[in-house]
């Protein structure tokens, strides 16, 4: 796929956005200002179609449940009916890192109930139905997603799983800036990864259960999010990508393990301040060293690209 296409996309569809809203020429920017504590991040400007600032943006590292935007991408691509009900099943559940989800054994929900959930809440139970019902199965659902990558131009991605829950899942910030351009283009993937709070009403019992957007940017004042994803897992860290309208134009925010609850959004933060103004903010003296000394992890997944293509939560 045209990468500069993908971006120039998104370039109109946030001039959309904006209304009638002329586009404002970027204040005078010094990556050296931008002080941040991921270890992987990448500033695309969506409209120039270039980065803006890239911390070890070429490193393959866990991406955790960013994952998920690539599942939403190949199950809306199958073009299956989005109100087929889908039922939980004891292949969805999560023995791997025990994560609880509300979805109970023989949950259904519409496809469309179930991309909304795995999309806004990260919800894994979702997104392992949403492969166990793919064409073929959750073996030919990550085929799919990893053909997907290669076509993207994704070289140093590979997908394990369709939640994001195995460390075997592995990108580069750049690489997941490619996704994000592409995963724009799906209307549905833009609305159900920013909805701020959904009811559900599941069947075959009827209980009504509320999830909340994963991403608490999406409910800031502040903030114009037009696609997001989170993820965490032990071996990623806290991550998250965002295709965000700032200072009226498009950017792609990629921020990869982060340490603790909140440095991926006080890292968003410093990352919009510096959009908007040019001026650093400081980072938390404890931030940084922490997340380096995660570093060492992911120098055991490197070759698993090798196989590509081949193959807790928020």
């Amino acid at each position: 796929m045209n990468t500069r296409f993908v971006f120039v996309f998104l370039a109109l569809l946030a001039l959309a956005a904006g209304g009638s809203a002329a586009a404002q020429a970027p204040v005078t920017l010094d990556p050296a200002k931008l002080k941040l504590a991921s270890v992987n991040a990448l500033v695309f400007d969506a409209e120039a179609d270039r980065p803006l600032y890239a911390k070890a943006a070429d490193e393959v590292t866990p991406i955790a449940s960013v994952t998920k935007l690539m599942t939403a991408m190949i199950v809306l691509d199958a073009g299956q009916p989005l109100d087929e009900p889908l039922a939980v099943d004891m292949d969805d559940f999560d023995f791997l890192k025990g994560s609880s989800s509300r979805l109970r054994m023989g949950a259904t929900l519409t496809r469309t109930e179930m991309l909304r959930l795995a999309l806004m809440a990260s919800e894994n139970r979702a997104a392992s139905a949403l492969a166990r019902y793919y064409p073929g199965g959750t073996e030919a659902a990550v085929a799919a997603m990893n053909a997907k990558a290669a076509a993207l131009g994704m070289t140093r991605s590979n997908f394990a799983d369709p939640t994001g829950l195995s460390p075997d899942n592995v990108s580069t910030a750049n690489d997941l800036a490619k996704m994000v351009g592409a995963a724009a283009q799906y209307p549905l993937i833009r609305e159900f990864s920013t909805t701020p709070s959904h009811y559900v009403e599941v069947q075959p019992t009827g209980r009504v259960v509320g999830f909340n957007n994963s991403n608490r940017l999406v409910r800031a004042s502040g903030w114009d999010i037009q696609l997001q994803k989170t993820g965490y897992i032990r071996e990623a860290g806290r991550c998250v990508v965002m295709l965000a309208q700032i200072a009226s134009r498009p950017f792609v925010i990629v921020l990869l393990d982060s340490v603790g609850k909140y440095t991926r959004l006080g890292d968003a933060a410093r990352v919009k301040h510096w959009l908007e103004t040019g001026q650093s903010l400081p980072v938390a003296k404890a931030a940084v060293p922490a997340a380096r000394a995660k570093k060492p992890v992911k120098g055991t997944l490197a070759p698993k690209l090798a196989q590509a293509p081949k193959a807790p939560g928020a």
